[in-house]
């Protein structure tokens, strides 16, 4: 929150220089550097903020040049077709991945408002602008320390919580094995693992780290590694654990937090392989933390991603969602346009942000987007009101003020959608007062309703090809994982560390189908019915690696070769996963 508030100092700058318009592009990339800023590692936000933030500055370049595009007058027929257009290309952009979702939402939102907000300033001077107050933001997030201090330097803060994470969510797993909590506790696991790898590879954090504290943090999120595979091999063998088996990873998680030494690790009874398997683990992690210098071990990288960026972009995923991007736009602005509202702009911008899938539910967010842009503007009014009767006293500084207020609420807000659109609601209408535009607080709730009938519509609406292609991709790719995982541990039971690798994306691509279907699942019945298909097939999927994950453990104990139990259940797990597919496939919903 107080990055937040810091943010917008470009705009009091400019304010005090009796500059504001100039303050305005710097406050809008400081609000969007806020919104994709999230909990996590500092150098990892140099990608999650600052290439969303080069991506904004383009939009806004290009959109301050889009109204000389074409015949003298014809602007209201060529902006929404050349809006439109830069809408498919962000939209298949935005279908890659996150960081990508937000690069082609920051471009095409920003483009909106370089087209449509008339300040005096120059196409590159708002670019300029705008990346100045999102390099701002940026700067604060890197050099401020946070609240809670912990062992070691405080710029490891975010990297040393999440690989804390992965040692408390082993410690969880092991707890919960044997009871119904377990499956939870299992993708709570996947989920720790995932956030540690993201926080571990931004900027100078790679295989060869450049500090000592660094090569710490590799070598015992490496050391995690081979203890979340014999904890999920333990959860899936179904038996109650002695509690005093999950005592060593808490201790390990403690740890890391606080730069203190591990001290005596609870040894398992090493009763059978996966005892074995988490004994040796903990062992391995002991003489990792013993290593002050963090050489021991070497983090062991998977694929983030679903698959190469060019091929997801041109796929059915890519164009499906182009497509949708560019009719909201484009119908928005050429609705607005039509109009002649004064603040054309604020309706394809809202479609843009209603569209992306990322967001929620369509129905819940349009819902969300509407009563939040309804509290926010009356908030507005309330505020104007109050400020108008000082204004000759205070000048625009009542606004800024307001500006700063929302930009501490940002991170607050952006637990809900609803919430995050009220506190934006009121900073942007602040802008636009600030820009030299007229206030029109309950135009925006019109022209936002408007945008949400219009996305509504063309959400539901059906379009040549079958539909889910987003869904389909993720559970293609996880599926496709999970067999390569399965054929290595099959082929090369010892290689620990191609194991690890081919783990990490089998369970990381099956998270990211499991969030996919839930998202499609929670849509009305005419968009969740065309993947309803799906929940059996990754249901089946999830049975097969986490066993998969259990062979591995046989597989690599020295006295163990793989119990006919396994070879049994990995069989009928095959089985299983193939008769999903030809369910889905006769149902029409699988290719």
């Amino acid at each position: 929150m107080l990055r937040g508030a810091l943010a917008m100092v470009p705009l009091l700058v400019a304010v005090l220089a009796d500059r504001p318009t100039a303050g305005v592009p710097a406050a809008l990339g400081a609000m969007f550097a806020g919104i994709n800023d999230r909990p996590g590692g500092r150098r990892s936000s140099v990608s999650r903020v600052g290439v969303p933030a080069l991506a904004g500055a383009a939009g806004l370049l290009a959109g301050s040049l889009l109204p000389a595009a074409g015949p003298p007058g014809a602007g209201v027929f060529v902006l929404p077709v050349l809006l439109g257009a830069l809408g498919l290309l962000a939209g298949a952009l935005s279908a890659t991945g996150p960081v990508a979702s937000a690069c082609g939402t920051q471009l095409l939102v920003a483009a909106v408002i370089g087209a449509g907000m008339p300040l005096p300033e120059s196409g590159g001077e708002r670019a300029l602008l705008f990346l100045a107050g999102a390099g701002w933001a940026l700067s604060l997030r890197l050099v401020l320390p946070s609240h809670r201090r912990t062992g070691g330097p405080f710029r490891y803060d975010g990297e040393r919580e999440a690989v804390a994470g992965v040692y408390a969510a082993v410690a969880g797993l092991l707890s919960a094995a044997g009871g119904p909590e377990a499956p939870a506790r299992r993708a709570a696991l996947t989920a720790a693992l995932d956030q540690a790898q993201d926080a571990l590879s931004g900027p100078r954090l790679r295989r060869y780290a450049s500090s000592a504290a660094e090569r710490r943090l590799h070598a015992r999120y490496a050391a995690a590694l081979p203890l979340a595979e014999a904890a999920t091999a333990l959860a899936w063998a179904g038996e109650v654990l002695p509690g005093r088996v999950a005592e060593g990873p808490r201790r390990l998680a403690h740890a890391v937090r606080t730069g203190s030494a591990c001290g005596p690790l609870p040894a398992p009874v090493r009763s059978g392989a996966g005892l074995r398997a988490l004994d040796d683990a903990l062992l391995a992690a002991a003489d990792a933390f013993d290593r002050r210098d963090g050489q021991s071990l070497r983090t062991v990288r998977g694929r983030p991603g679903l698959g190469p960026p060019l091929r997801r972009a041109l796929g059915p995923a890519g164009r499906e969602y182009g497509v949708r991007v560019a009719l909201c736009c484009g119908v928005s602005a050429a609705v607005a346009l039509a109009l002649e509202h004064e603040h054309w702009y604020w309706m394809p911008a809202t479609a843009v942000f209603l569209v992306k899938p990322d967001l929620g539910p369509l129905v819940s967010r349009v819902l969300s987007r509407a009563a939040g842009t309804v509290v926010g503007a009356a908030v507005f009014a309330g505020f104007a009101g109050a400020a108008g009767l000082s204004a000759v006293v205070a000048g625009p500084l009542p606004a800024v003020v307001a500006v700063a207020l929302c930009g501490a609420l940002i991170p607050v807000a952006a637990r809900h959608f609803a919430a995050q659109t009220a506190v934006v609601t009121v900073l942007v209408l602040c802008l636009v007062v600030l820009a030299g535009e007229p206030q029109a607080a309950w135009g925006r709730v019109v022209e936002s309703l408007t945008a949400c009938a219009i996305v509504l519509l063309v959400g539901h609406l059906p379009l040549p090809g079958r539909r889910g292609h987003g869904v389909r991709e993720a559970v293609d790719t996880a599926v496709a994982a999970g067999h390569r995982y399965l054929r290595h541990v099959l082929a090369r039971p010892q290689d620990g560390p191609g194991r690890g690798v081919l783990r990490r994306d089998a369970y990381r691509s099956l998270a990211a189908a499991r969030a996919a279907l839930d998202l499609s699942a929670a849509e009305l019945p005419p968009v969740a019915g065309h993947t309803a298909g799906f929940e059996a097939v990754a249901g089946a999927l999830e049975r097969l690696v986490d066993t998969t994950t259990a062979c591995a453990v046989h597989l690599g104990d020295r006295a163990a070769g793989l119990p006919p139990s396994h070879a049994e259940r990995l069989a009928a797990q095959l089985a299983d996963l193939e008769a999903a597919h030809r369910a889905s496939a006769r149902s029409g919903v699988l290719v």
